[in-house]
């Protein structure tokens, strides 16, 4: 094997070993300006909002209602509080977690069946949020 080669396995070997859980950083379009919306490898997807976790509860619960995903069930772990919802043969799990009183970090999981991920549905929950808590929906 070439020189040339080996420094393309060796690239991309570390590539891999690095990228890991870490969070891949990208951005969506919202109307009025970019949002940015953060996915991880193991497909989850956040945003932190400058607002209270009541706040933020009530715009992903118009969000979810709107689009016309069920609410299956709500939990609380520790200061995180967990809604369980559902549509359409996908599990969707949106936590919400108070980072101060004024800052609330956002985490949406859903998955359509088993272990594969569905980020696209993930990150239009939260985009349908942060239009709720800015009027613009």
């Amino acid at each position: 094997m070439s020189r040339m080669a080996w420094h393309g396995v060796a690239g991309c070997l570390m590539a891999g070993l690095l990228s890991g859980c870490m969070p891949l950083g990208v951005t969506a379009l919202g109307l009025g300006g970019s949002t940015a919306v953060s996915h991880t490898l193991n497909g989850i997807t956040y945003r932190t909002f400058t607002a209270s976790s009541s706040k933020v509860k009530r715009a992903a619960l118009t969000a979810l209602d709107r689009m016309d995903i069920t609410i299956v069930s709500t939990t609380m772990q520790e200061k995180t509080e967990i809604l369980n919802a559902a549509a359409s043969g996908r599990t969707i799990q949106v936590q919400l977690e108070p980072l101060t009183k004024n800052t609330t970090r956002m985490r949406v999981t859903a998955k359509n069946g088993g272990f594969v991920y569905d980020s696209a549905t993930a990150t239009e929950i939260i985009l349908q949020t942060e239009r709720v808590m800015d009027g613009s929906a």
